[in-house]
């Protein structure tokens, strides 16, 4: 299916992770040009073979903005930057560092890239949650309260904001559960896959590839021309009860 995304400019950001690279291979795929931002994995960005390749801290204002003057304006943006704390970590013993952090690097990238993109007459915007923002997760409530707080009140505002420069301005997004990818490698092996998949009705996890067809899907106006403000769940039916009893 034709979905219109030929010649059109992209930024990725975090492509050089699983979901931001399969992101990437997407877009170029279709025929769009795409810029592929790393923060520290020079090498896998360049293996990608986008179009370009921009390095940026998106936690810096001043970073973002230098990454946007590099780049210079693109029509759509496929924020998926993001970082996912590997250890469990229950609220009562949280440290306030890691709190933050995980807020700068989940929600303040999330915000920076979409004020730097939109500043630049940005038009297409697509955000990467989580389920974790849509049903908590345990030992991971900072995570959990950043991709709630993108989902929530960043989306739904940015899609009322947008309109007000561009009539047909649109900004989505995905909310991918388990997926295979660099951030969650030794987290989803056959035990964790059995226990995680308890309250999914596909008894597997994603792969990058599940999650980039669909933010290609968002960002397409032959596709999606009419949607805004929504979220995709990419969770094999996920639910917040148990399905399968083992």
């Amino acid at each position: 299916m034709e979905t219109g995304l030929a010649g059109k400019s992209v930024l990725v950001t975090g492509g050089s992770g699983g979901i931001g690279g399969a992101c990437v291979r997407a877009f170029l795929a279709e025929g769009a040009r795409v810029v592929a931002h790393y923060h520290q994995g020079r090498e896998r960005a360049e293996a990608l073979g986008a179009d370009a390749i921009v390095r940026a801290d998106l936690t810096r204002e001043d970073d973002v903005e230098a990454m946007f003057e590099q780049i210079g304006p693109v029509e759509i943006c496929a924020a998926v930057a993001g970082v996912w704390p590997t250890d469990d970590v229950p609220v009562r013993d949280l440290s306030l560092e890691r709190w933050e952090r995980t807020l700068r690097e989940n929600l303040t990238s999330a915000f920076l890239t979409a004020r730097g993109f939109l500043r630049r007459g940005g038009r297409t915007l697509v955000l990467v949650g989580s389920t974790a923002g849509e049903f908590g997760e345990a030992g991971h409530a900072d995570y959990a309260a950043a991709k709630s707080a993108l989902m929530n009140g960043l989306l739904l505002s940015l899609k009322n904001e947008v309109v007000r420069d561009q009539p047909v301005a649109r900004v989505n997004a995905v909310a991918p559960g388990w997926t295979e990818s660099p951030m969650t490698r030794g987290h989803v092996d056959p035990d964790r896959v059995r226990a995680v998949s308890r309250t999914m009705a596909l008894r597997k996890v994603a792969q990058p590839e599940d999650v980039a067809a669909q933010v290609v899907v968002l960002a397409s106006d032959v596709l999606s021309g009419h949607l805004t403000g929504q979220i995709v769940t990419i969770a094999g039916g996920m639910e917040g009860r148990t399905v399968h009893a083992s």
